[in-house]
């Protein structure tokens, strides 16, 4: 047996107390002062904006779980979800025809509500430049529409037929900059958010507008054929980061405190596939927050996706999350693969997360829904606030 003399026992017993300071500190070294927990509230495969009651329980609940962040969709399938003095000049309805918004201003009701519940309110412009191919807004402006190099305008999203309003064309900047504006200015929300519709499917872009646009930038020559091209990819890829900059001017003249959010794909699928170049634009200090949509189920994969270097150097400028699949109309997804999405989220040292979308979080399930809400209260088990650049969020 080892005999310590006083002196050597002191300093072992001062060594030992400083490490277990260090263990105990750690807690407080993961976990982040805030976080984001959020969720996308959308009238696809959900009924949650179409009634009252049903809107006010569900954010109740979210409340109870400790989600501090609802993003609202407010323009989707052609058509505004609150009531539009601009949509109703240009589409000739103020209001989505659902008849669950009828005689309502849902807008209104979520920021109301939403803040009661100390829920940040983020509307988003779900359907950016797309609309559904039969729509009141194709048919009263098909002049608007993109296309092809064929000719051809219609793009599947599953099952639907949708089309692409030119986003170059300035009546359509004009209308997309104006209901932007319109929110901000009349409605008490936290920011706007965008997502890679907010670009172009690289395909399209072949219309007569865009082809004189080209021609005079390059000496007359067309499009070129190859709608990879890199340097046509650029090019229209840069046109659309020239609009954002437009945007974020007109939101922050207004409301400087509106937070400009972005919650694409990876940026390889973002750009090449989109034309959305949230790179760029986060360098540019367009973005005020990326949510970043990372929906995979195998969590090798899912970590791949968090350390790419543009994500890794956007963590240093702004708060950036992680979008997860909580599941779809025909594909739920289980807790245990949210729980261990969420806790690699954490471990990466991200903002925080959010959810894709409410109705999967307990409704749409193959679990029932007190499992699954007992799953996100041991997510959350304690309230927090969502980080805010402009608040003074600093990288962890």
């Amino acid at each position: 047996m080892i005999k310590l003399r006083r002196p050597q026992l002191f300093a072992l017993l001062l060594a030992l107390s400083l490490v277990v300071g260090l263990i105990l500190q750690q807690p407080a070294l993961t976990q982040a002062k805030t976080e984001l927990r959020g969720v996308w509230l959308t009238n696809i495969d959900s009924d949650v904006l179409f009634g009252r009651d049903r809107l006010t329980n569900a954010l109740k609940t979210l409340k109870q779980l400790n989600f501090n962040t609802i993003y609202p969709t407010v323009w989707n399938w052609g058509y505004t979800l609150y009531p539009s003095p601009v949509a109703q000049k240009v589409i000739g309805r103020s209001l989505d025809p659902e008849p669950g918004l009828q005689g309502r201003d849902l807008l209104r009701e979520l920021t109301t509500q939403g803040h009661k519940n100390g829920l940040a309110v983020i509307p988003w412009f779900e359907f950016g430049f797309m609309a559904p191919s039969d729509s009141s807004l194709a048919k009263r402006h098909p002049d608007w529409l993109t296309s092809r190099r064929d000719g051809s305008k219609i793009w599947l999203e599953g099952k639907h037929d949708r089309v692409w309003l030119n986003p170059f064309r300035p009546e359509v900047q004009n209308f997309i900059q104006n209901l932007v504006v319109e929110i901000v200015s009349k409605y008490d929300v936290d920011g706007i958010q965008f997502d890679d519709h907010f670009g172009l499917p690289a395909e399209l872009g072949y219309d007569a507008y865009t082809t004189k646009l080209y021609q005079q930038e390059h000496f007359g020559k067309n499009p070129p054929a190859n709608p990879q091209d890199p340097e046509w990819v650029r090019w229209r890829a840069n046109k659309i980061t020239q609009y954002l900059q437009k945007i974020f001017k007109a939101v922050k003249t207004r409301k400087p405190k509106c937070i400009i959010s972005i919650a694409p794909n990876p940026q390889r699928v973002s750009y090449q596939l989109f034309l959305a170049d949230w790179e760029k634009w986060e360098r540019q200090g367009l973005v005020e927050e990326l949510v970043l949509q990372v929906y995979r189920n195998d969590l090798k994969v899912f970590m791949q996706e968090l350390n790419y270097p543009e994500v890794k150097i956007a963590k240093k400028h702004i708060p950036v999350s992680i979008g997860i699949l909580s599941g779809l109309k025909d594909r739920s997804v289980a807790s245990a693969q949210i729980q261990s999405q969420v806790e690699a989220s954490r471990e990466q040292g991200f903002a925080g997360v959010s959810f894709f979308f409410y109705e999967t979080l307990w409704n749409l399930s193959q679990e029932k829904p007190p499992i699954r809400q007992s799953a996100f209260k041991s997510l959350f088990v304690q309230p927090k606030s969502r980080p805010n650049l402009l608040a003074g969020w600093k990288p962890e």
